[in-house]
């Protein structure tokens, strides 16, 4: 398949808060509104729709019929987590590459504070299948899996607390710059290490928000990108990367072989033969960060440090905006909001487009993206030159 053939040309999203007075529906329509606006195409231009949820958002019938798209190829409402944005761009670009669809939209919409929060209120506890092995002893959410996954690198590497409070510091440093994000007060090392412990070793500051908000992106035709409005952002790679020690879901790890490595360890290499490209090419690193820890395991993964050196290259400022790989530019979940994600991508776009003032990466050609926490995840490439 020839790379570059499919572009994204629009990005589009609400304000960010923890209690949007809106239905997730709305919050997905504005948000899919204004990706189409963004890129200048006609609705009857976008004819595919692709989301992602836990049970907790509007389906993509009710976001097509709002939108009054006048004629829908293909649709797709995949349950799934955070593992899903990078992928489902990989799909809408199969999709018009393939000349099933002209243009395809793939949000993600959510009251994540205020309706449905994810380990929270409207989470669903029942001991079937494998929970009925971790369920009595107490193991129940997101943070202690990761807490048990993250302790293996403290033990084999000697991570610090004040590595991890390196990049949450960072992120917050990128939100203060930032009119969307939600948390945008300057954190300090004092601050991040008098949080309240919520699953040794993790603190409350290495845990994402919990938010309400949509975001949308507009893929199409590398042709029909060129009459957009804005600078078109090639899809140089992409991929997902999974493998028969997955376990039985995401809180199932212990087929992993080696604690000290995520996904990204398997998404790297493959990411790069697919573009033709090195760690050394990339200007910007856009990591999903539902902790502290991903990122350090993405920044080790995608081949920014050799692995175990993850906490001191954060700390010594290699992530900073001035940095040899600046990461996470919006503030990342850690601060501007969780969206599952899909911030994480558009974060990537407007740094291709080199729209982001006084957070821009000077002279961006080429982002990596990566979707994901534990055993299975996706990410992309992209990049605002146009070529194989």
């Amino acid at each position: 398949m020839k790379k570059n053939q499919s572009a994204i040309v629009g990005v589009g999203a609400t304000d960010y808060s923890l209690n949007s007075g809106r239905t997730t529906l709305a919050l997905a329509v504005d948000a899919c509104n204004n990706a189409i606006e963004d890129s200048g195409l006609d609705l009857k231009d976008v004819d595919g729709i692709l989301t992602f949820n836990a049970g907790d958002s509007a389906s993509t019938e009710s976001v097509g019929t709002s939108l009054a798209l006048p004629n829908v190829n293909y649709v797709m409402d995949y349950y799934a987590g955070g593992f899903a944005p990078s992928m489902l761009v990989q799909l809408a670009d199969i999709l018009v590459q393939s000349n099933i669809c002209k243009s395809v939209l793939v949000f993600r919409s959510m009251n994540g504070r205020s309706g449905y929060r994810l380990g929270g209120t409207g989470w669903d506890y029942q001991a079937d299948g494998v929970w009925q092995y971790r369920m009595p002893h107490g193991y129940l959410t997101y943070a202690q899996t990761a807490a048990m996954w993250y302790r293996r690198h403290v033990l084999e590497f000697g991570t610090k607390a004040e590595h991890l409070g390196a990049i949450a510091i960072n992120q917050r440093s990128n939100a203060v710059h930032n009119e969307k994000a939600i948390k945008r007060e300057p954190l300090s090392m004092d601050e991040y290490m008098s949080s309240r412990m919520i699953v040794d070793p993790l603190r409350l500051l290495d845990i994402t928000l919990e938010s309400d908000g949509a975001c949308a992106l507009l893929v199409t035709t590398s042709d029909r990108a060129k009459d957009c409005l804005k600078k078109p952002v090639y899809i140089k790679a992409s991929a997902y990367v999974g493998a028969k020690d997955f376990g039985s879901d995401w809180a199932d790890f212990f087929l992993w072989k080696d604690m000290t490595e995520n996904f990204t360890a398997r998404l790297g290499p493959k990411l790069y033969r697919q573009a033709g490209l090195t760690p050394e090419d990339i200007d910007v690193a856009e990591i999903y960060d539902c902790f502290t820890s991903t990122v350090l395991f993405g920044l080790e993964g995608l081949g920014f440090c050799k692995k175990g050196e993850g906490g001191p290259f954060a700390a010594s400022g290699a992530i900073a905006l001035d940095g040899s790989i600046p990461t996470n530019t919006n503030g990342g979940m850690l601060s501007e909001a969780y969206i599952h994600g899909m911030n994480v991508v558009a974060e990537a776009v407007n740094q291709l487009r080199i729209e982001r003032g006084v957070l821009q990466v000077p002279e961006a050609k080429n982002a990596i993206v990566t979707s994901g926490a534990w055993q299975n995840g996706s990410g992309l490439i992209l990049s605002n030159e146009e070529g194989n």
